[in-house]
């Protein structure tokens, strides 16, 4: 089974979602942000989510993170929880 790492950012807007990502993009630290922003308790650990398989996270995470390339930030995500910016750390078939 394929299993995967990622850590995210949630946050409860797009135009946030997006104000993050540009930062990070302008070289902020993704685990800063993260703690600094993040509503999930995640942000605690940098957002690290651990290692995880299809299936175990909701719908729209699992198809950027068992798809998008490993360390490129994906986002906005939109789920029911709210904005995420996605990372993928790692994957292994």
């Amino acid at each position: 089974m394929t299993q995967a790492s990622a850590r995210h950012i949630l946050v409860s807007t797009e135009e946030k979602c997006n104000e993050l990502k540009a930062a990070i993009e302008g070289g902020a630290d993704f685990a800063d942000i993260a703690r600094e922003n993040s509503s999930c308790p995640s942000s605690r650990d940098g957002g690290n989510l651990g290692t995880f398989g299809r299936g175990q996270m909701v719908k729209e995470f699992d198809e950027v993170v068992f798809s998008a390339p490993v360390n490129v930030v994906q986002g906005p995500v939109k789920t029911q929880f709210g904005y995420h910016l996605l990372e993928v750390t790692s994957r292994e078939d």
